[in-house]
């Protein structure tokens, strides 16, 4: 699974990292903690630049933000919340996350956008309190690009540095990785059902 996937980067390329990282920010189960550190291995072996990994992974990630910042802006925070009780179990968005995401947001204020991008639970959902409070756009996007440049970075040095270390870690980076994938794809699947079904059981 973990050379399939290094191939994969390595063919599409830039634009596959950014199109990766935006779809991470709008639909599960594709998580940038599997997307940049691939990127950066890619990176180290030559095949991409190290420094436009990291710009491309962050350009992916704010532009990616920016659908469920718009939703906020026009929805606010009740239909938006019905939006998630309808919709939300295909993004395995509730409408208790919704209200989470907002109190994180009143409790830390606009510096919640910077660090919520760096927490993996908070990362995509912090950017619908952000429009429901009518922050503005540039603030916005300063803080999402800042906090988003840290994680990518972060992300595609443990990458980069773990070339160095393949032939040592080799055999385990394939049934790693894919164990990793396939626990994934079951949380997205369980919190698929569990938020259907509990949205009927109600």
């Amino acid at each position: 699974m973990f050379d399939k996937i290094v191939e994969i980067v390595s063919a599409f390329g830039y634009i596959g990292v950014f199109l990766l990282m935006l779809l991470e920010n709008i639909f599960p189960p594709i998580p940038s903690e599997l997307i940049m550190p691939l990127a950066g291995f890619v990176a180290a072996r030559g095949d991409l630049n190290f420094i436009a990994v990291i710009l491309v992974g962050t350009a992916g990630s704010v532009v990616g933000a920016l659908p469920w910042y718009y939703a906020g802006a026009k929805l606010g925070q009740a239909r938006m919340k019905r939006f998630a009780e309808r919709w939300g179990h295909w993004l395995t968005l509730s409408p208790e996350d919704v209200d989470k995401a907002s109190e994180w947001f009143d409790r830390h204020g606009k510096g919640a956008v910077f660090f919520g991008r760096l927490i993996p639970a908070v990362r995509t959902l912090i950017s619908v309190p952000a429009g429901i409070a009518g922050m503005s756009m540039t603030k916005f996007l300063i803080y999402s690009t800042l906090g988003s440049l840290i994680w990518t970075a972060l992300l595609a040095l443990a990458g980069y540095l773990l070339e160095s270390q393949y032939e040592k870690v080799s055999e385990y980076l394939n049934p790693v990785s894919t164990a990793i994938v396939v626990l994934m794809v079951l949380y997205y699947l369980y919190r698929l059902i569990r938020q259907r079904f509990g949205r009927k059981e109600h």
